[in-house]
């Protein structure tokens, strides 16, 4: 399945987390890409129906695939994700909780995540920090 997620940051560099509704567990927001967008397009969508948030731009970071993706529903439906990457610190609008996909939405610190992250989540945000440890900032 082909997707998009993005890392929003705020001013006080805390990144914007979503309760999931479907496993509790805290993720990025983003989804699946939908007939006729770009991969953007989904980006940005998601970021809105997930958050009530639009983006000013988004800086592309990278593609994740492989068995780290593999994904289980709790309906018991499976899934190899695809998921493109975006990072901005520039958005607008009114933090919004979409009750139908999401419990809560928070920042939280980068060194005080939440513990029931959730594991693709994670590993992109671990390469996202790696990135900005090494010099390549956003």
């Amino acid at each position: 399945m082909v997707g998009a997620a993005v890392i929003v940051m705020n001013s006080k560099e805390e990144v914007l987390l979503q309760l999931r509704q479907d496993t509790k567990e805290w993720g990025l927001p983003g989804g699946a890409m939908e007939p006729g967008e770009t991969i953007e397009q989904t980006a940005r969508r998601e970021l809105f129906e997930e958050t009530g948030l639009t983006c000013e731009f988004l800086r592309f970071i990278n593609v994740f695939s492989g068995p780290e993706l593999y994904f289980q529903y709790p309906n018991g439906d499976e899934v190899d994700n695809v998921t493109h990457l975006y990072y901005t610190n520039r958005v607008s609008g009114t933090l919004t909780l979409q009750k139908r996909e999401g419990i809560d939405l928070q920042y939280f610190a980068t060194e005080k995540l939440p513990k029931q992250l959730d594991r693709r989540a994670q590993l992109m945000l671990e390469q996202f920090s790696a990135k900005l440890q090494s010099g390549e900032g956003y």
